[in-house]
């Protein structure tokens, strides 16, 4: 009896079948309000000290600052003494839940970006398991095609959506978005000098050789658009990791993360950083052991003393470290919200000691929008872990599927499509991310910036 993965078509039958059970469970199964379910928000009481004595006192509420009741007045106090009514910096901590997530901004496609992005990595995943057939060609017999397309769609919608987020105009300050178009043009410029090899072949460990002038060309300017819409997140990022781990050693417990959570913002960043790394040559060379020529026994006497692995074993382990990369910061999501909601409340707090007379309408303010874009925010977070994920995927498949569409092929090389340039665009957005990260972390440091 043959075995059920000797057809031709079975590959594409399990991939197909797989890929519609999970999008079936996940239109049940609400993972993304389970993950992000628990997370603390806060909210400023609507009214602490009611007119009415038999109304039912304090009263919560998410409402835009400004708001106004046309029952309540302004009471009107005396000019010689003015005192502060302390019951009115009250500020309410909340548990979210679903119904609370599904209110907010965004939250529909938070939860399609999420959903699709599970689905997609476990269809890449499964085919490296699926035993390949080698006797059959085309773009069905080893279900390849379905991975291709479902990490093509998913960096598709993972571009769209974190641009659409990024024109929202009360998401960002305006300086954000300037300095957004101002680091895409410098990175354009600078990708310009890595793909048409301007920089020396020895800084990067990356050839361009497959890539004619227009591919390049289209390379550099997507590096720089990828860079410009990072820019936003990055400093998100960082300013999670600075309130998390406790830089502004405030000591507050009502911004602690936990021990957990610091560790998954250490190693998170420290990774990032330490896997954008691999691809410089001058720090890959001080792993790789130039000495080892092949694998056989005679040579083991050789290596005594030796550091550094093999280039296929180091190969393998940077593809291993981006992996590590994405996963860990898709894990540290929750984490990066939570201190998202949290910077809210340091300015409340920080407003609220500034002096004996607090002036709390910014803080109002601020509480109320991190509330409303909870969920625009977690896309920003979600978004660069999703993209190194889907390159890094299309990176480890094997068959050149493309080379079955001639058009397309026409306009760029296939191969280095699907692996040398899925790979470096993997490293890309780890790149970006970890030296605009520590770049926003070293102004923080030097108390250039600040958060507040």
């Amino acid at each position: 009896m043959s075995s059920p993965f000797s057809s031709t078509s079975s590959n594409f039958i399990i991939q197909a079948v797989f890929s519609l059970f999970l999008t079936l469970i996940f239109s049940f199964i609400k993972i993304p309000s389970f993950f992000l379910h628990g997370l603390h928000t806060y909210i400023h009481p609507d009214d602490v000290t009611p007119a009415n004595p038999s109304s039912s006192g304090i009263k919560a509420a998410i409402r835009r600052p400004g708001d106004t009741t046309s029952g309540l007045k302004p009471r009107k106090k005396s000019n010689d003494k003015f005192e502060f009514d302390e019951s009115k910096a009250q500020i309410f901590r909340l548990k979210l839940n679903h119904n609370h997530l599904q209110s907010r901004l965004y939250f529909d496609q938070f939860r399609g970006v999420f959903n699709f992005t599970i689905v997609a990595c476990s269809s890449l995943i499964l085919h490296n398991f699926l035993p390949a057939s080698k006797d059959s060609t085309g773009v069905i017999p080893n279900g390849t095609l379905i991975p291709i397309l479902l990490g093509s769609l998913g960096i598709c919608r993972v571009l769209i959506i974190i641009t659409r987020v990024s024109f929202e105009r009360s998401a960002s300050k305006r300086s954000d978005k300037q300095l957004s178009v101002l680091i895409g043009c410098l990175a354009t410029l600078i990708a310009f000098l890595i793909v048409l090899e301007v920089i020396p072949n020895w800084v990067f460990d990356f050839e361009f050789q497959s890539l004619d002038g227009y591919a390049k060309f289209c390379t550099a300017i997507f590096m720089g658009f990828v860079a410009g819409l990072f820019y936003v997140p990055a400093t998100r990022f960082a300013r999670a990791y600075w309130l998390g781990t406790d830089q502004i050693r405030c000591n507050l417990s009502m911004i602690y993360c936990g021990w957990f959570g610091r560790i998954l913002l250490y190693f998170s960043y420290l990774l990032t950083v330490f896997t954008s790394l691999l691809w410089i040559n001058p720090f890959a060379d001080l792993i790789v052991n130039k000495n080892i020529k092949t694998k056989n026994i005679r040579y083991m006497n050789c290596l005594a003393g030796n550091v550094g692995m093999s280039r296929s074993d180091f190969e393998f382990f940077r593809s291993c470290c981006l992996l590590a990369t994405g996963a860990l910061n898709m894990l540290s999501l929750r984490v990066n919200l939570q201190m998202f909601l949290n910077e809210a409340v340091l300015s409340w707090y920080q407003r609220l000691h500034a002096s004996k007379i607090p002036d709390l309408d910014y803080s109002r303010a601020k509480v109320f929008l991190h509330n409303h874009y909870l969920c625009l925010a977690g896309i920003q977070f979600f978004s660069p872990p999703a993209l190194v994920l889907f390159f890094l995927g299309l990176s480890r498949i094997n068959d050149n599927v493309l080379d079955h569409f001639p058009a397309l092929c026409n306009l760029i090389p296939c191969s280095a499509l699907m692996k040398e340039m899925c790979l470096f665009m993997g490293w890309w957005v780890v790149l970006i991310l970890g030296v605009l990260v520590s770049a926003s972390l070293a102004l923080y440091r030097q108390g250039i910036l600040y958060v507040s």
